[in-house]
């Protein structure tokens, strides 16, 4: 496989060509420190706050498409063939502010400034999108931007005044959309890239049957795909991981198909790309998959990303498992289908052998039966679930034949409560029948108390949901304030 030494992408208007890159650097710190580009801020360094958003425009079969991002944990060997949007370049040649600014200013929506830039690239992507964008709408991409001191009332009034001062087809990023498409297109030369700086080596493999082969040989490497997780790895725990091996730009793990009975997603689908097919084909993950982190982190991070970590709070698995999803892992070109519930073996282990990797995951579509998706949470929105579940009833005849319920947070992984799905079948569809199997959660967990949350609060709100469960699908009127 022929191979290019370097990283190729346009910075606000001007090309880049790097070759001397490690793996760990951060695109924030290569702003910040190589560029001097300092409107990005550094505050929490894990993709929290959201001072250091900028936007990263791809390619996509669609077209090109920006998205915010958080700087500081997007790694800048990933970022070959994209264009990176930085505060600096929104007003475009002439130095005036952009609408948004413009609005920020008019409608108060700045106090100390600190989170100021990272707000004004958030709601600058919204109104590429979105011209006259609903509250809701501002929130939801608001949900990564922190902002201490000037609250959201007068953000939120100018996210919603911006077209008074502009319109977005007139601004620079728009009317040179086509001069971008035509710089980034002659980029890609559909060849690996190996690049490293000192011992620290990145490779983007050229497609996924590269990527099969470069995982073969080098099995002890570390996969990178939104590097939610892993760029904390970097910033928080200070971990080198060379040699690591980025996948986000595979458009092959990107794919999503759906038939009269699945859907599968790509294991390098983001969050994002998956919420329109989610939302057509599992409504009930809607208000669910809009808590998944903040916008930034939807951006970057992916579904397989999120299984493949094996973390017993991803917010994915459980909800996944108890709609009966299925992975295929892939080492070279032996491919293995299991049940998605038997790929966590134990905290910190998965059924996944040295230069194996997660490609796809397969969702049966939804027929019938009563589903339910919760995540319990310190914050509403941008926040690590303490318990999240998803549950999944099949009654015929007012008798339950069927029932998959599934827990995160309750365990060292991800699990099915067997004694309590145990406890369903056969029984009436009551709220009784289901309190009864909320009975049974100690036999199928013993939670721990971490910083999160104390093992009995765990337990009983887990005990709790199968209530609002009953309440929830029976149609009464519980007057539920949503989790």
């Amino acid at each position: 496989m022929q191979h290019r030494s370097e990283i190729r992408f346009l910075l606000n208007g001007r090309d880049m060509a790097l070759s001397d890159v490690g793996a760990d650097d951060t695109l924030l710190d290569f702003l910040r420190l190589d560029q001097r580009l300092t409107g990005s801020k550094e505050g929490c360094a894990e993709g929290d706050c959201g001072a250091c958003t900028v936007m990263v425009g791809r390619l996509t079969p669609e077209g090109l498409r920006y998205e915010t991002v958080n700087a500081c944990i997007r790694f800048l060997a990933s970022l070959d063939g994209c264009h990176v949007v930085t505060i600096e370049y929104l007003g475009g040649p002439n130095g005036r502010l952009s609408p948004v600014q413009q609005a920020m200013v008019e409608y108060h929506g700045s106090q100390c400034g600190f989170c100021t830039p990272g707000i004004v690239m958030s709601l600058y992507a919204l109104w590429m999108a979105h011209a006259r964008p609903t509250v809701r709408q501002v929130e939801s991409a608001l949900q990564g931007n922190l902002c201490r001191c000037t609250g959201y009332a007068p953000i939120i009034r100018a996210a919603q005044a911006v077209t008074d001062y502009g319109t977005a087809s007139a601004e620079h990023l728009a009317t040179e959309r086509d001069s971008v498409t035509a710089r980034l297109t002659a980029m890609r030369d559909g060849r690996r890239v190996d690049i490293s700086k000192g011992d620290s080596r990145a490779i983007l493999p050229a497609d996924v049957d590269d990527l099969a082969a470069v995982l073969k040989a080098a099995p002890e490497a570390t996969i990178v795909a939104g590097s939610t997780d892993v760029g904390l790895w970097v910033t928080k725990f200070l971990k080198r991981i060379s040699s690591a091996v980025f996948i986000g730009q595979l458009d092959g793990l990107k794919e999503i198909t759906v038939t009269e009975d699945a859907v599968t997603f790509g294991a390098g689908v983001t969050y994002t790309e998956a919420q329109d097919v989610i939302a057509q084909h599992y409504p009930h993950l809607v208000a669910y998959w809009d808590r998944i982190a903040g916008w930034q982190v939807r951006n970057m991070g992916t579904i397989g990303g999120n299984i493949a970590n094996g973390s017993p709070i991803g917010d994915t698995p459980p909800v996944l498992i108890a709609l009966g999803a299925s992975i295929t892992l892939r080492k070279g070109d032996a491919r293995r289908q299991l049940p998605l519930e038997a790929f966590f073996l134990d905290y910190g282990k998965q059924d996944r052998v040295e230069g194996e990797f997660v490609e796809s995951i397969t969702i049966p579509r939804v027929a019938g039966g009563y589903h339910a998706a919760y995540k319990i949470s310190k914050r509403r929105e941008e926040d690590i679930s303490s318990v999240a579940v998803g549950m999944q009833v099949t009654v015929e005849a007012g008798v339950i034949t069927a029932a998959r319920l599934a827990f995160g947070g309750m365990a060292g992984v991800p699990a099915r409560a067997a004694a309590a799905e145990a406890a369903l079948l056969g029984q009436s569809w009551s709220e009784a029948s289901l309190l009864a199997a909320a009975e049974k959660l100690p036999e199928d967990f013993q939670p721990l108390s971490d910083m999160r949350a104390t093992a009995d609060y765990r337990m009983k709100v887990a005990q709790n949901l199968f209530r609002r469960f009953w309440l929830e699908q029976s149609g009464a009127d519980a007057r539920l304030e949503r989790a």
